[in-house]
């Protein structure tokens, strides 16, 4: 489905969405799915385009919702939204997988 500014699922990684039906999504009612997924596995080009679609308030606000997210990405989220670490859910939780050595 096409968003308002002209972006289509078809436009972001095909590894993105690998379990579901590319073909069924839509940018609004499948927002958390889409934004986690280009967070956590997209490309470059993914970020662009749902920078474009949802802006940093939206990508922010489910950033906060997501217990997986990586270090990485949540510190990046963090650092151009100006929203401490300590609001994200992730943050604050651990890993299930937790690490036997601490390298």
């Amino acid at each position: 489905m096409k968003s308002e500014t002209g972006y289509t699922i078809a436009g972001l990684s095909e590894h993105l969405f690998w379990d579901v039906d590319r073909t069924s999504l839509d940018f609004e009612r499948h927002k958390k799915l889409i934004i986690t997924n280009c967070l956590m596995y997209g490309l470059w080009q993914d970020w662009v385009i749902i920078k474009h679609i949802y802006g940093l308030a939206i990508i922010a606000e489910v950033a906060c919702t997501i217990r997986e997210l990586d270090p990485k990405t949540m510190t990046f989220i963090s650092t151009i939204t100006g929203i401490p670490q300590e609001k994200f859910i992730c943050y604050n939780t651990n890993p299930l997988n937790q690490k036997y050595w601490n390298f």
